[in-house]
């Protein structure tokens, strides 16, 4: 799970469904990969939090988890005061307990 050079990676069953977790830590930031089945860069979100609002540009385009995205990436770099860069490529929409479950997951890693 965690190592000591800050990489984190998990597996993760949620409604039958298989993602794999990578969060790399930084000083100032993370970057996370959510991935189902192969691991493969996708969409991608990056958000930097200097204010009482966060920044957050799209830099990969999804066709259907944007909001998803935006929120993660928003939620961990609030959390740190830093950046956030935030990846998925997922099969098919998550449904709404699924997003959640995974959010739920990579704020876990964070937190520990």
């Amino acid at each position: 799970m965690n190592s000591p050079n800050g990489f984190s990676q998990k597996t993760i069953n949620l409604e039958s469904r298989t993602f794999s977790l990578k969060i790399v830590k930084f000083d100032n930031g993370y970057f996370v990969s959510v991935t189902e089945g192969s691991d493969k860069l996708g969409s991608m979100v990056a958000s930097l939090a200097i204010g009482p609002t966060p920044i957050t540009t799209t830099i990969i385009p999804s066709k259907s988890e944007s909001i998803f995205l935006k929120l993660t990436a928003e939620r961990i770099s609030t959390r740190m005061k830093g950046i956030a860069i935030v990846s998925t490529f997922i099969q098919k929409e998550l449904e709404p307990d699924t997003a959640k479950g995974i959010m739920t997951e990579i704020m876990e890693i964070i937190q520990n």
